[in-house]
Order: structure tokens, then sequence, then C-alpha cells
């Protein structure tokens, strides 16, 4: 009988660490992005979030050699929701902000904050989450930073995580 009961005791506690890991998956899953560091309101986005906020569309040449139609939203949009010195006040010191971006894998790419922003830069950089109307792919997606006109798509990072604000001090 002590047998049975430890061994019910058992599957019990391993019943529970795996409803515990994955309640814990789930709650990471829901987080998509974090936009930190030197802003005022840091943000904590979900799918949800990122899906109610206003998108864009751009015309680019990914790695194939073809022009695509991607969708997201602009990154100084994000930007200011987070409460970034853009626009007017860009100028002085925060002109050496910049931005860094990480995906899930490690990759990091960066931005100087002036070539995110409309108010200095002529092209739209986004965070895409479709290409030419379907959603980004496994390995891709959920979100991809869409930087048109550039010769080589390697800032054009993928299943991003993170993007932080930063002092070149």
């Amino acid at each position: 009988m002590k047998t049975i009961n430890a061994q019910l005791a058992g599957c019990w506690s391993l019943s529970v660490l795996i409803v515990c890991l994955l309640t814990g998956l789930k709650s990471q899953a829901q987080t998509v992005l974090t936009v930190t560091g030197e802003v005022t309101k840091p943000l904590t986005l979900q799918t949800a979030d990122l899906t109610a906020m206003a998108h864009t569309q751009v015309t680019g040449k990914d790695r194939d050699g073809k022009d695509h139609q991607y969708s997201g939203i602009l990154v100084v949009d994000l930007l200011k929701q987070a409460g970034a010195t853009v626009g007017g006040e860009l100028r002085g010191e925060n002109l050496t902000k910049y931005v860094i971006v990480k995906a899930i894998d490690g990759y990091e790419v960066l931005f100087a904050l002036p070539e995110l922003d409309a108010e200095f830069a002529s092209r739209s950089i986004i965070l895409a989450d479709s290409v030419d109307g379907a959603s980004l792919g496994p390995g891709v997606g959920p979100y991809r930073i869409v930087v048109p006109g550039e010769k080589k798509p390697a800032r054009w990072i993928r299943e991003v995580k993170s993007i932080e604000v930063r002092f070149a001090k």
C-alpha cells in the first residue's frame, strides 16, 4: 500500500510540475516584445497589443532579390509609445542615442535613433508581422524588422524579442 501511495504521489508531483512548466511557457509566449532602456515608459507588449497598433505597408527586396510587400508597425511609433526622445526632442546629446534590436536566437542589430525618425530619415523602418498578405513563418516571425532600401538585408532581424534604447556615452 505504501508503495502505491508513493507512486501516486510521484505521479501527482510530476503532473503538477508539467502544469507549472506549461503555464510558465504560456506566460512567456504571451510577452512578444519589450521596449526598454532610455525611455520614460518601458513597454511589455503582447500579440494583441501589437495587432491593435496602426500598421504601415512598405516594399522591400529580401534575400531572394524579389520585392515583397511587408506590413507592420513603424519602429518610431513603438519608441514614441515608450517615451523615447524622438521628433523635436531629438537634438543635442539625444542625437547620441541608438537602438539595439535583439532576436530570440541572440542576434542583435544596431540603429542610430535618428535613422528611425521620420523627421530625420526618408524611409520607414517597420516591425513587420506579415509579408505579401501572409503572417511571417516559423524562423522569421512573429516579428521582423524591415529596412527598405538597404543593399543587404543584414539588419532585417528575424524573431524580434526586444528593442532597447541606449546612450553612446
